[in-house]
């Protein structure tokens, strides 16, 4: 009997595979879209891109079990839903982004409706590609192969989307890239079925139908992106900068530049001046004599710059997170203006690294430690506001030191402002909480924590615009609508804090 070697894999199965490669990476890159601009625009990170890869899952499952009743020319169908993948997939952050400065009241109706479709599609994907490519191998081949190049493309996208893909290309261009990939293996399918497919030249205008929206959308993406953020910001973008952290916009307006970071204002040029001064002086001048600062947060060099009005400052290390926050404040003529070439100063060091993390270290102890963060809108930022943080913090701060936390409205978010107080306090540090009215955030809230007793200082540095002695006196009494409620320790087991203000200042927002 003459045994016959089985034949290899025939050029078409090969190019499927490919094109496996590139439908996982594709799937994927719309997921984790739609995951980040709902995290940027909706906040709560954890909470958004659970809901968000929930739903494409269930989608994938609605289309798998839809692909049961495509039967006859699989390879038309699977080309069709190719190029429904590019331009919905592709035109995803583009469209999201342009309903949520246009019509923000349908952004989530929009948002979980074209993950829905896109998922459903995608989930059609494999398995036509699966049973194009059962008419030549067995079925445990088959779905080992399969799987293989499935993962592969997600390993590769997952990767390249954080480190190089946003920070290079931006959400809109990165999608519209992806979709011209996918549509790029529309045209593959057309190439390789050309003799099963009826209707060659439908399907062939089609392809060159859907690559032409897409460039011409990859041609205006700079301009749309701007139309929509000069809608939802009203003022004119001198900036805008995704990087692999956050979205970072600068606005220009009558009352000056302002900068938002995922939406959210972190400050105005017309009344900064109050809030840094308020978030440094009362903790430095009441110091005496600070040597070493650290600045956890505060990229923006503003409250280092109100730290350089000491000379007995010898040095300032600035941690944040993000490299290109501290490279703008830096390099950027409009931005060092503001904080008058802090981030320059020889005594500044900028380690661009998690504050986390670093407290975690062994490494120097600080007189004096701003702590500067955004509010806690998700939980990546509230682990900043936990009890374990504070005892890391404590740890890198000298016995007669102080360190200060901005600490949101004790008006609009009260229990969220004292549960702060209450988790500083159950390290064992002493807290003594203040606020201040800035024009564009309203009341605004701070708590000093120390191991010795806050004292009014005597005076204060020259060059200040806003506070006086008198004035820092009023800054820490409480009326009655802010005065102290009952609350819990915020811990990293339970994160009570973002849950708190998402609540609290849901109810101004809606």
């Amino acid at each position: 009997m003459t045994n016959v070697k089985a034949a290899g894999p025939r050029p078409i199965d090969v190019a499927l595979l490919a094109s496996v490669f590139v439908i996982a990476a594709c799937g994927l890159l719309y997921e984790l879209s739609a995951g980040a601009l709902a995290s940027y625009l909706l906040g709560d990170s954890v909470l958004q891109f659970s809901t968000i890869i929930g739903t494409y899952l269930f989608a994938m499952g609605i289309g798998s079990w839809l692909s049961r009743y495509f039967e006859d020319q699989l390879p038309a169908h699977f080309l069709r839903v190719e190029l429904m993948v590019a331009l919905v997939g592709g035109a995803l952050p583009a469209v999201l982004f342009l309903a949520n400065a246009y019509a923000p009241g349908a952004f989530r109706l929009l948002l979980y409706g074209m993950v829905l479709l896109v998922g459903a599609l995608v989930g059609l994907e494999i398995p036509l590609v699966m049973r194009i490519l059962k008419r030549n191998a067995s079925l445990k081949d088959l779905v080992s192969q399969v799987l293989t190049f499935d993962y592969l493309g997600a390993l590769a996208v997952s990767l390249a989307f954080p480190i190089l893909l946003v920070p290079k290309l931006g959400l809109v261009r990165t999608g519209l890239l992806f979709g011209f990939m996918n549509a790029a293996v529309a045209v593959w399918a057309l190439l390789l079925f050309r003799n099963e497919l009826r209707h060659l030249r439908a399907h062939a205008w089609a392809c060159v139908s859907v690559m032409l929206a897409l460039a011409g959308g990859t041609w205006g993406a700079d301009h749309l992106t701007r139309l929509a953020d000069e809608h939802f910001y009203q003022d004119r973008i001198v900036l805008s900068s995704a990087t692999a952290y956050q979205r970072i916009v600068v606005t220009q307006g009558r009352q000056g530049a302002r900068l938002y970071l995922n939406g959210n204002l972190q400050f105005a040029q017309s009344d900064e001046y109050r809030y840094h001064e308020a978030l440094v002086h009362p903790a430095m001048a009441a110091h005496g004599a600070p040597r070493k600062v650290a600045v956890l947060g505060g990229g923006d060099g503003m409250a280092v710059r109100e730290l350089l009005k000491y000379p007995g400052v010898e040095a300032v290390t600035l941690v944040e997170l993000d490299p290109a926050m501290t490279g703008l404040f830096k390099d950027n003529a409009m931005m060092r203006a503001l904080n008058r070439d802090a981030l320059r100063d020889p005594r500044v060091k900028i380690v661009n690294t998690d504050a986390f993390q670093w407290l975690q270290q062994d490494g120097d102890i600080f007189d004096v430690i701003i702590v500067d963060f955004p509010d806690p809108t998700n939980f990546a930022i509230g682990k900043l506001f936990t009890n374990s943080f504070y005892a890391l913090l404590d740890k890198r701060l000298a016995a007669s030191g102080y360190a200060v936390v901005q600490t949101t409205s004790p008006l609009i978010a009260r229990q969220s402002f004292w549960t702060v107080v209450q988790t500083v306090e159950s390290v064992g540090l002493r807290a003594t909480p203040y606020h201040v009215h800035v024009p564009s955030f309203g009341e605004w809230g701070f708590v000093l924590a120390s191991h010795r007793p806050w004292r009014e200082p005597a005076d204060l540095p020259p060059g200040m615009r806003f506070l006086t002695g008198p004035t820092l006196r009023l800054m820490f009494d409480f009326p009655l609508d802010m005065a102290r409620v009952p609350t819990e320790v915020n811990r990293l087991s339970n994160q009570v804090l973002v849950n708190t203000y998402e609540r609290e200042w849901g109810k101004v927002e809606h």
